[in-house]
């Protein structure tokens, strides 16, 4: 008898745990680890392989969690139908607000509609998304990124000179105001611009392939815009082997330790500084105010036509870095360590 029984309750035992079992292969799509009392914010980069990215990550996901949220980072490798697919994941997880680096905005517009027809919240981080609604963009402001770049260039003295643009893509929309930005300060001081590319997906061999083939045009000009600090990078390369580092001026942006480093040894003139800690900081705050259904505070933004929509904006200063200013601004700071930015010359007390 006591056998019958214990046979009996084993198998019910049994059945429990495996109606249990086929109860959680029912084959959903959501996360079950996440803790659903959290805000779920799902934050989808461009990639990682520039500096910068990583410190915007960091400093996002460290002030979210500070304030109770969890966050869902998502690295599509500047790859536009995996950054889609990647968005696509976030809005089945429902996560609460999605932050988008965009690569190519015209690509994921549709699938942000998606999103906000959820009633997911959006926000386009550092890169404006077009001809689709939005609760919020922030950035910097890139048409003073391009006046900081270009007036950089004449207070080295080139009014009345040559130079080249070398940027990134068109499918950014950064990379227009940052070149507005620098064409009018150009125009201003009657500096000719005499070529240049846009290097597709931000690829820097681009730019120093440029430089290669056309060596003629190179000789004659007195600076190049690059379109950030890796570009910058590969075009101080090239001009390395035809030992033309340092007579050309060089200018970029994102302060990245190399292209600090570049500075001090005199191969960069300038490099721009976006304190990416106080942009990343700023959103994550906005990202969390806006899952909890709080408007955005008036007088703390102004509205942005973004092609068919106005989108509250919000958009922070850049600053201009050069060998006279770097201690003050990236050492002082704490951007960077002195000891790395000054690796390859004697450190160079500030006047």
């Amino acid at each position: 008898m006591w056998f019958r029984k214990r046979k009996l309750l084993l198998c019910i035992l049994l059945g429990i745990i495996f109606a249990a079992g086929c109860g959680s292969s029912g084959g959903k799509t959501k996360d079950t680890s996440r803790q659903e009392d959290k805000i779920q914010i799902g934050m989808v980069f461009d990639s990682f392989i520039v500096e910068r990215w990583q410190r915007d990550r960091d400093v996002f996901v460290s002030i979210a969690k500070e304030l109770g949220a969890e966050v869902n980072v998502q690295n599509p490798n500047r790859n536009i139908e995996e950054q889609k697919k990647q968005i696509e994941y976030l809005i089945e997880q429902d996560m609460d607000v999605i932050v988008i680096v965009c690569i190519d905005s015209e690509g994921i517009k549709d699938t942000v509609q998606k999103a906000r027809s959820r009633g997911i919240k959006i926000i386009a981080y550092d890169r404006l998304i077009c001809d689709t609604d939005l609760d919020l963009y922030i950035s910097f402001d890139n048409e003073e990124v391009g006046r900081l770049m270009g007036s950089a260039l004449i207070d080295k003295g080139i009014s009345g000179g040559n130079v080249l643009m070398l940027g990134g893509p068109l499918d950014d929309n950064n990379v227009s105001l940052v070149e507005r930005g620098f064409k009018g300060v150009m125009e201003n001081n009657h500096v000719n611009i005499v070529g240049g590319i846009h290097a597709e997906s931000w690829q820097a061999e681009q730019a120093s392939a440029y430089i290669y083939e056309n060596l003629s045009k190179v000789a004659n000009v007195d600076g190049i815009m690059c379109g950030n600090d890796n570009i910058a990078g590969a075009v101080v390369r090239a001009l390395s082997e035809k030992r033309r580092a340092g007579d050309i001026l060089v200018v970029g942006q994102d302060a990245e330790l190399e292209a600090c480093q570049r500075i001090v040894e005199g191969t960069q003139a300038m490099t721009v500084y976006k304190p990416v800690e106080k942009l990343a900081k700023k959103a994550a705050e906005y990202a969390v105010q806006i899952a909890k259904g709080e408007k955005l505070e008036e007088g703390t933004y102004q509205l942005l036509k973004n092609g068919i929509y106005q989108v509250p904006y919000v958009n922070l200063e850049p600053y201009a870095v050069t060998e006279e200013n770097i201690n003050e601004l990236i050492i002082d700071s704490g951007f960077h360590l002195k000891e790395d930015v000054y690796l390859n010359v004697p450190y160079k007390m500030p006047d």
